[in-house]
Formats: structure tokens, C-alpha cells, sequence
């Protein structure tokens, strides 16, 4: 048996993470978001276990440094907390998430944008590159014939 964190209520194992929030507090579900007050465990191998709010699990942000958060397969979430991704420690300075991923959107499209235009120039350059041997390949060959 299992007891609430209140000690309000007591439950069997097998209601332990079952998508339905038994106790009030939302101690029972801590892998699911049942529960609209409770917490997430991310166990984030690699790096520092954490909980995050309910609200934020398939929300299509990875919270989670190992992906956990976003189980339901919408979204896919690398591992990064082998390389210190922890999501505390990433955005600690951050107020709130809508800001967060406002910028993130904003800095990303730049980012895109410098992306394309560098690739445009290397592809202007590898074209010029290739008329400029084709034209010698032309001016061998006639001298050949």
C-alpha cells in the first residue's frame, strides 16, 4: 500500500502512475500529468533528477533534459543531459516559459535565415567554380582537335 504525501487517502502499487489522480495532492502520479497540481518526475539520466508542473508534460516543449516529459510521440526530444542540458540549469534566468520560447522562435528564425543566405553564397561560389572548369575543359579540347 501506498499512502498519499497528505496521508489522506492510501492506494494499492498498481494505481501508482495510472493517469488517474487518486490523491489531492497529486503525490500519486508523478510520471503522468493526471493530476493539474501535480509534478512531473524527470529522472534525466546523465544529470540532476528534477520535477517539473504538470501542465508542462506533451506541451511540445522538451522540459525534460532526456525527453521524458513528452512521451506521447508528437515530439522528439534528444538526450542532452549527458552534455549538462538540464533544463534548471539551461534556463534559469528565463521568467516564463512563453517569453522563453518567444525569443527562442525569434533567434531561430535569424539563425535560419543566416543559414540560407550562407548557403546561397557557397552554392553562387561552387557554380562559378564549376562554369569556370567547364570553361577550360571546353578550351582544351578544341586545342586538342
Amino acid at each position: 500500500m501506498i499512502k498519499c504525501k497528505d496521508e489522506s487517502k492510501s492506494f494499492s502499487r498498481d494505481r501508482l502512475n495510472d493517469n488517474f489522480c487518486d490523491c489531492p495532492d497529486g503525490t500519486d502520479e508523478p510520471g503522468t500529468s493526471a493530476c493539474p497540481n501535480g509534478k512531473f518526475y524527470c529522472r534525466n539520466l546523465g544529470s540532476k533528477p528534477q520535477f517539473i508542473v504538470s501542465s508542462h508534460v506533451n506541451d511540445h516543449f522538451c522540459d525534460c533534459c532526456d525527453g521524458s516529459d513528452e512521451y506521447d510521440g508528437t515530439i522528439c526530444c534528444p538526450n542532452t543531459c549527458v552534455m549538462g542540458g538540464n533544463a534548471e540549469s539551461t534556463f534559469r534566468n528565463c521568467k516564463s516559459k512563453a517569453s522563453k520560447n518567444g525569443v527562442k522562435s525569434e533567434e531561430s528564425v535569424h539563425t535560419g535565415l543566416k543559414l540560407v543566405i550562407i548557403l546561397q553564397v557557397i552554392l553562387v561560389i561552387f557554380l562559378v567554380f564549376l562554369w569556370s572548369f567547364r570553361c577550360r575543359t571546353r578550351s582544351r579540347r578544341r586545342r586538342y582537335r
